[in-house]
């Protein structure tokens, strides 16, 4: 256990939190984190419940005096991105999460941190364990699998909850508010490849790109960061058209909520064309750098000889798909009329993947607005439907409306103003939260969703705030106290 958090407060809080980091809980792994909440629940003679889903369901009675206020559901996801350096070794099956203090922040070492939502699951077991926070009754939800599907909060069945309010514990800026956010749907894409043999008088190279900032791509897609997988199109569709370029392998990004941040691919040139490739590749890195040389600072541009490859990917595919990425939208594609600097709409080009004998791309589209949401699906599909790939579109997920008559948020907005003196934004979010599915499961749910600081989620830069996670901590247990009578 880290023992420097340790030193940190509230100090139960962060106790639960170094134990989290111990427990490897990638998305649809999530078996140890589950055993170890339902020991939990058990261990505290708590009723504790996992449904046929998987999600963990812990109940705990009100406090002495609180019997008559409204039952409330304290909900966060068991799973966490594993995202790492490329040059670091390291398991997220087996490895627990090197955490450390740096400042005012606590970041991992070369990981992704796994405060998303790992330090929404320490507050519910903190609140479970304590014997000394007035509250009524409490419905703490874990849910399964939110990183890659939703799977958890898709699979909630009517009838476990027995409570009419939600507070989720899964955002990421203390000070806001969320009453509302997008929903989303994934439109992934298969091209089907012949393998050729590499051509005499030709040189083999390796090209990585890396140092990307990358981020959530609900939460960061309107920062312009730079895509690995679209930099890499770039470079690869114009060697293609000029230097007679063969692809033999193009891998970037690993998570389809995730804006890419490496990417590599093997390719090769006839060595009548090698001189002119490498200059052109010098005068394209230099071009760029200088294109993202206040987002991307850290971007670099690498090339290097290998062996020829055993094979390449045919012409004709090739050229399918790098003209295809390349003019595959990625992005924001519509900011929104009625509320300020909030994206629409947008759409991730978050992965591809040569595998034996076909090529996987994952996409990622987002809207507030439903018609919205398939038309920018409808548009990326579009855009390979000319090549002839084949294309898959996921269910999706509802978004969730704001409610302009909600107790819960009028309770948290005076909570608020009451501990820190000042006025909470309250905000949507283009990121997806499980309270568009809770709710639609639940419509009586009266919801809300707020956390402490998070940055950089998704990529090994997260990093979480130690001052803002004291005031998420005092929040919450402010607002479970003033929860009224249920009438």
């Amino acid at each position: 256990m880290n023992n420097k958090l340790l030193q940190l407060k509230p100090e139960r809080l962060w106790f639960y939190f170094s134990e989290i980091l111990e427990i490897p809980r990638i998305s649809k792994k999530e078996e140890k984190i589950a055993e170890y909440l339902m020991d939990f629940g058990k261990s505290h003679n708590l009723e504790t419940i996992k449904d046929e889903t998987g999600n963990i369901l812990i109940r705990k009675p009100a406090t002495p005096g609180n019997e008559k206020m409204k039952s409330v559901v304290l909900q966060s996801h068991m799973d966490m991105v594993g995202e790492k350096n490329g040059e670091i070794d390291f398991d997220f099956d087996t490895d627990a999460i090197q955490a450390r203090i740096d400042g005012e922040w606590v970041k991992a070492t070369q990981t992704t941190l796994g405060a998303d939502d790992g330090i929404g699951i320490a507050a519910e077991l903190a609140i479970l364990e304590a014997n000394d926070i007035e509250h009524g009754p409490i419905e703490c939800l874990f849910t399964i699998d939110e990183e890659t599907g939703l799977t958890g909060a898709t699979g909630l069945k009517p009838g476990l909850l027995q409570s009419k309010i939600l507070i989720n514990l899964d955002s990421e800026d203390e000070g806001e508010l969320f009453i509302g956010c997008a929903g989303g749907r994934d439109t992934n894409i298969e091209f089907t490849y012949s393998k050729e043999a590499s051509a005499k008088d030709t040189s083999a190279f390796i090209i990585n790109i890396s140092g990307l900032n990358g981020g959530h791509s609900g939460d960061e897609i309107q920062r312009r960061h730079g895509n690995s997988i679209k930099l890499m199109t770039r470079l690869l569709w114009y060697t293609s058209e000029k230097f007679n370029c063969r692809l033999s392998k193009f891998d970037g990004g690993n998570l389809r909520n995730a804006i890419p941040r490496e990417a590599y691919a093997i390719i090769t040139i006839p060595d009548a064309n090698k001189n002119d490739f490498i200059a052109y590749f010098k005068d394209y890195t230099k071009k760029i750098k200088n294109e993202l040389k206040v987002t991307e600072p850290q971007l670099k541009i690498i090339i290097e000889t290998t062996e020829n490859p055993n094979h390449l990917i045919d012409i004709d595919t090739q050229n399918k798909l790098l003209n295809s990425l390349y003019a595959c939208p990625h992005g924001v594609i519509e900011w929104s009329a009625d509320i300020p600097n909030f994206v629409e709409t947008s759409t991730n080009l978050a992965v591809v993947k040569t595998l034996d004998n076909f090529i996987d791309i994952r996409t990622s589209q987002r809207s507030s607005v439903e018609s919205a949401k398939e038309d920018v699906c409808n548009m990326v599909a579009s855009v390979f439907k000319l090549t002839g790939a084949k294309i898959y579109h996921s269910d999706g997920y509802p978004g969730w409306t704001p409610n302009p008559d909600s107790e819960i948020v009028e309770i948290t907005k005076e909570s608020y103003k009451k501990l820190f003196n000042q006025e909470p934004k309250v905000l949507a979010i283009h990121a997806g939260l499980e309270c568009g599915l809770i709710g639609h499961t639940y419509p009586e749910m009266d919801m809300i969703s707020f956390g402490p600081t998070i940055k950089g989620a998704h990529t090994p830069e997260e990093k979480l705030k130690i001052d803002t996670t004291t005031k998420f901590w005092e929040l919450t247990i402010d607002v479970l106290g003033k929860i009224p009578e249920d009438k």
